[in-house]
């Protein structure tokens, strides 16, 4: 269980540490940079353990550019721009939203049925998102507004939705072209880097990179720990912790998520937590709790066991 929240505590950290990275380099070159980096050693450890062959079709090829463009262009180039203006804890509450959002693909796309009780579970999810999503701060305010909502919320509110849509397209990946997680990602992760770095190239500041000069080291420590946990320690850590615990357990327990970026925002960039915080938080667990009430019931035996082993 301590394995659960130290995961949840590491993917909190990203948004914090890219809060922080954002005051260094510009995002795109931050993204694209890292996104790079990562998709190479992802894909020489792949073929130094299996091989350098890769069997592909123009099928399987195409999911692998819709899962560069969608769960790592789109994704995290919405996510950081929001997060330039966002605290670091509101662009990871509204990443909440996820279990919610991936139900509603679950529904219409894959025509799951849902129960009654999930339904309510879903839609108080989705109102205790406004109390975060209505209070804003100067900063958010200079994204602009599209009628109550700032740019910089629908920008990540977009982005958590690509990335269930990236998802989705990873596990069809695995489970249809019989392709590994890792050559997955890796081939993801090094087409959606360079994509990005060219769009840097159109848009941001190149002389000669569009990285503060003057603070080299405080960016390639950001950079180095968001690389670290988010593309490769979490990766591996989740997989593990999914053959310990049930898939409802860890998205109930991803909850914490938002907390951990809460303290995490407050403690180190001197975040204020305001009251609609807490009340968004309050109706996001009641929203989680009546959705995933019976898969806990069925898993709390398999969740009481692996505590006490």
């Amino acid at each position: 269980m301590f394995f659960v929240f130290v995961l949840f505590a590491l993917f909190a950290s990203v948004f914090t540490v890219g809060k922080v990275a954002l005051e260094y380099a510009q995002p795109f070159f931050l993204i694209g940079s890292r996104m790079l980096v990562a998709g190479i050693l992802l894909l020489a450890y792949e073929f130094y353990r299996k091989g350098a062959h890769i069997s592909m079709n123009w099928h399987s090829f195409g999911r692998i550019l819709r899962l560069a463009f969608f769960n790592i262009y789109i994704t995290n180039v919405l996510e950081f721009w929001g997060l330039k203006y966002l605290t670091s804890f509101k662009t990871c509450f509204i990443y909440s939203l996820s279990p919610f959002i991936s139900a509603l693909f679950s529904y219409f796309i894959f025509t799951e049925k849902m129960s009654i009780k999930k339904w309510i579970g879903l839609m108080i999810g989705f109102v205790g998102i406004l109390p975060m999503l209505l209070s804003e701060t100067s900063a958010e305010q200079k994204a602009g507004h599209f009628f109550m909502f700032s740019w910089a919320e629908l920008a990540v509110i977009i982005a958590a939705t690509t990335s269930v849509y990236g998802w989705i397209l990873l596990r069809q990946l695995v489970n249809e072209n019989l392709y590994s997680p890792l050559l997955a990602n890796g081939m993801s992760m090094l087409i959606g880097g360079i994509i990005t770095l060219f769009h840097s190239m159109l848009v941001e500041d190149w002389k000669p990179v569009p990285v503060n000069l003057n603070n080299l080291v405080p960016f390639f420590i950001c950079a180095a720990w968001l690389l670290l946990v988010s593309n490769l320690i979490c990766y591996n850590l989740y997989g593990w912790l999914m053959k310990r615990f049930s898939a409802t357990f860890m998205s109930f327990a991803g909850f914490s998520t938002s907390m951990f970026s809460a303290l995490f925002g407050w403690a180190l960039l001197g975040e204020e937590l305001g009251l609609a915080f807490f009340i968004s938080s309050a109706l996001n667990l009641l929203g989680l709790s009546l959705f995933y009430q019976e898969e806990l019931k069925k898993s709390s035996v398999r969740v009481d066991q692996q505590t006490t082993s």
